[in-house]
C-alpha cells in the first residue's frame, strides 16, 4: 500500500523521533519504523469499517421503521438498498476482512452512535437522494454513491474525530489511505482475500525502506562528515533536524540505489522539505544536495 515517498516519509519521522529521544539502537529504530507501517494499514481498516457500518446500518434502520405502530409513507417505501446491494455485501460476508478487524483490534475504534449519526446525516444528502430514487439500483449506481459517500465522511467533523482520535498522523497518511479507499471501492465486490495487497509488506516497505533506514543508521556519522564537507560557512549543528535528516536520507539513497536516476531521488527529497521543513529548507538543500551529487559522481560512487 505504500509508496516510496510513503516510506520516505515514514523514515524521515522515525530518524526525527529517534534523535530526539537520543536513541541509536537499529533494532529499536526498526521496531518504530515497522509500528509506523502497521499503523497505516490500520487506518485503512479502520476507514473501511466506518464506511462498511455507516452503509449497515440502513438494516437497523429498516427494523426500526418496520416495528412502528404508526409507520409514515416513508417509512413504508424505505428500502435498506444502502446495506443489501453485492457490493457492500462482499465486505459485510468477507470472513477473511472481519478476521483482520479482529487482529488489529479495529472494531474497538468505531462507536455505534456516532456510525449511527452518520448515518442520519447521510441519509440528507443529495448523493444518497439520488441513489436511493432508482427502482433497482445497479452496479455503477451503488459505486458511485459509496464514492459520494466516502468522500462526504472526509468533510464531516465527526469522521475526523473518530480517525484522529486513534491515529493523529491522519493528514500525514491521507493521501495514502483515500487512494487505497476509492481502489477498494471501485473494485467491489471484492474477493475474500482482497485486502492482501494492502496488508503484505511491498518492494517500497522492505527492499527499499529497510535498506534505507539501516544503511542511514549504521552509517550516520559518515554521513554527517560528507556533509559537513560541504557546508562551507554553516555550523552543521545550525542545520534544522529535518533538514539534516533529508540529507543523510537523499546521500544514503544515492549510494545504496543505483535504480534510481539521482535527479528522482534529489527532487523527492525537495518536495519532502517543502511540506515538513522550514521554507528556505527546498532552496538549502538543492544547494548542499548538488554539490554532494557532483562529488559522488567525481568519486565513481554514483553514475
Amino acid at each position: 500500500m505504500l509508496s516510496r515517498r510513503n516510506v520516505r516519509i515514514k523514515i524521515m519521522q522515525v530518524l526525527y523521533a529517534a534523535q530526539r529521544q537520543e536513541r541509536s539502537d537499529i533494532r529499536a529504530i526498526r521496531s518504530h519504523y515497522s509500528l509506523m507501517v502497521k499503523r497505516s494499514f490500520e487506518l485503512y481498516l479502520q476507514n473501511l469499517l466506518i464506511l462498511q457500518r455507516t452503509c449497515e446500518y440502513a438494516k437497523q434502520d429498516l427494523a426500526t421503521r418496520n416495528a412502528k405502530l404508526r409507520p409514515s409513507e416513508e417509512d413504508l417505501t424505505f428500502k435498506a438498498t444502502l446495506a443489501n446491494n453485492p457490493e457492500v455485501r462482499s465486505l459485510s460476508d468477507n470472513k477473511e476482512l472481519s478476521r483482520l478487524y479482529d487482529r488489529y483490534h479495529i472494531r474497538s475504534l468505531i462507536d455505534a452512535d456516532q456510525v449511527k449519526q452518520l448515518y442520519r446525516d447521510f441519509l440528507a444528502s443529495e448523493a444518497y437522494a439520488e441513489y436511493s430514487a432508482h427502482e433497482e439500483a445497479g452496479h455503477p449506481e451503488t459505486i458511485s454513491v459509496l464514492l459520494s459517500l466516502y468522500k462526504w465522511l472526509q468533510g464531516q467533523e465527526l469522521f475526523l474525530t473518530m480517525v484522529e482520535d486513534h491515529f493523529p498522523l491522519w493528514d500525514e497518511d491521507k493521501s495514502l489511505v483515500v487512494g487505497a479507499m476509492k481502489k477498494t471501492i471501485k473494485a467491489l465486490p471484492v474477493d475474500e482475500d482482497f485486502a492482501r495487497e494492502y496488508e503484505s509488506s511491498s518492494e517500497a516497505v522492505s527492499e527499499f525502506g529497510d535498506v534505507l533506514l539501516k544503511f542511514v543508521v549504521d552509517a550516520d556519522e559518515a554521513l554527517l562528515e560528507r556533509i559537513k564537507s560541504v557546508l562551507q560557512n554553516w555550523d552543521a549543528e545550525r542545520v534544522a533536524i529535518i533538514d539534516m535528516i533529508l540529507l543523510k536520507m537523499a546521500i544514503a539513497e544515492f549510494l545504496e540505489f543505483d535504480s534510481i536516476p539521482p535527479q528522482v531521488t534529489l527532487n523527492e527529497y525537495l518536495d519532502i522539505s517543502k511540506l515538513y521543513s522550514t521554507d528556505k529548507s527546498k532552496e538549502f538543500l538543492n544547494g548542499i544536495l548538488d554539490k554532494l551529487l557532483k562529488e559522488l559522481q567525481a568519486e565513481g560512487l554514483v553514475r
